[in-house]
């Protein structure tokens, strides 16, 4: 690929030999499908913004836009 040419996908894919099994995987934040690396909302809630690049997950409205933080439940006690 040259400099001017665009990668295909912005999607960090892993091998089934680099990632930990189910069993091993004790974390709440994130988990993997179809070699995918998914973030959890849990994870997105600590992270405290929404970053814009469209997550399976995302618990801010409006989703997928860069920075946004209100949620719905904050939005329902406003």
């Amino acid at each position: 690929m040259n400099e001017h040419q665009k990668p295909e996908s912005n999607l960090i894919r892993t091998s089934p030999v680099s990632r930990p099994s189910a069993d091993e995987q004790d974390t709440e934040d994130y988990y993997f499908e179809n070699g995918l690396l998914v973030f959890t909302a849990a994870y997105h809630l600590k992270r405290g913004a929404c970053c814009g690049s469209g997550c399976k997950h995302c618990p801010f409205e409006p989703s997928h836009v860069k920075g946004a933080t209100t949620t719905p439940l904050q939005r329902k006690t406003a």
